[in-house]
């Protein structure tokens, strides 16, 4: 494997960073996950723009390469790879230990990939299974304290939420996503992922305010708007989730994912999801392959 790494590809194995980097010393940085398919990076301008957005919520604001897109392309050539896993990173860059930051910056660019499967109606999903997810005691991080839209290397919030999985898992309960709330006790997001539910045929999903607003949630409710059935979007309690006829997660990764229990309670897929997941591999299909 190749990756980029400040505007040259390198071997994986020569892929470092200086141990003075701020993005290492203090997660001082921006990246963006996503999904290439047939060689074309799904929703890459929604990418760009968050990616954009936190760096200048960072105070960074020019740190992305204008040549970027060139970067990302240059890294799944040299892989060979049409379908691909992409996560670029951009850090503030090497400074002295300090905890305020130079004005002025020379910022770390990193570009990774890794295969996965092909997309769209006729490919494979990246998950074996529905989801088995677990509410977690450690809450969202409020707003106010760390930017919810600002899409950070400082993911210390949903590690500490993984180790509470680790901790709950059984021989007959393995938990594999944390269902995180917000100081308030209402239903925000998974670790990595945004959650939807269906009651009574009506597509929910929490409001943007403490959690991360995704490019494929945006994609879920674009899709849902033109379907016969309710979509809301609004502050939900546990009970409301666990009490859905049919759930699931997104992320760029997994695309839609079903969620087969909450807190050992059976979800499920459902009607709903069935049609969300189809027309978001037709649209993956139709711009990408």
């Amino acid at each position: 494997m190749k990756y980029h790494v400040d505007g040259a590809l390198v071997a994986r194995e020569d892929a470092t960073v200086s141990v003075e980097d701020r993005g290492f010393r203090y997660g001082d940085a921006a990246f963006e996950t996503c999904r290439a398919y047939g060689g074309t990076v799904f929703a890459w301008d929604a990418h760009r723009d968050r990616l954009d957005a936190t760096c200048e919520t960072l105070g960074m604001a020019d740190a992305v390469p204008e040549d970027i897109d060139e970067r990302v392309t240059e890294t799944l050539a040299a892989n060979e790879l049409a379908d691909a896993y992409v996560r670029v990173s951009v850090t503030r860059g090497v400074q002295s230990g300090k905890l305020t930051p130079k004005e002025a910056t020379d910022p770390t660019v990193v570009v990774v990939v890794k295969p996965l499967p092909r997309g769209g109606p006729d490919g494979e999903r990246t998950w074996d299974d529905h989801a088995t997810v677990q509410t977690v005691t450690t809450r969202r991080v409020p707003s106010n304290a760390v930017p919810a839209d600002a899409k950070t290397h400082n993911y210390l919030n949903g590690i500490m939420a993984r180790l509470e999985l680790r901790r709950a898992t059984t021989e007959e309960h393995r938990p594999d996503e944390a269902l995180l709330r917000d100081q308030s006790g209402r239903v925000q997001e998974g670790t990595t992922s945004n959650l939807f539910f269906v009651t009574d045929g009506t597509l929910k999903t929490p409001a943007h305010g403490e959690l991360l607003p995704g490019i494929t949630r945006e994609h879920v409710l674009d899709i849902a708007r033109d379907e016969p059935f309710p979509v809301e979007v609004g502050e939900y309690e546990l009970r409301d989730v666990r009490e859905a006829d049919e759930a699931f997660l997104t992320n760029s990764t997994w695309e839609l994912r079903p969620i087969g229990s909450i807190d050992g309670i059976a979800v499920g897929s459902g009607p709903i999801t069935t049609l969300c997941q189809r027309l978001y591999d037709e649209r993956v299909a139709s711009r990408c392959y």
